[in-house]
């Protein structure tokens, strides 16, 4: 997983708030409720959260190496 340290335009702290945001989210929380709990308010930060894919899985099914 590659996770950002910080927000990139205001600067808050984005790499502690990845766990407990899968784990609410497998407690049947929605998204709003995720956010809302983990005290996001600005919408780069909310971005970033919601935007982050987990590409090293996604590209290790291409790894030449591994076949």
């Amino acid at each position: 997983m590659i996770l950002f340290v910080c927000c990139f335009t205001c600067c808050q702290v984005m790499s502690n708030k990845w766990a407990p945001s899968l784990e609410l989210l497998k407690a049947k929380y929605t998204e709003g409720d995720t956010l809302d709990t983990l005290g996001l308010k600005h919408y780069c930060c909310l971005l970033m959260l919601l935007l982050l894919v987990d590409l090293i899985k996604k590209l290790l099914n291409y790894a030449p190496l591994e076949k």
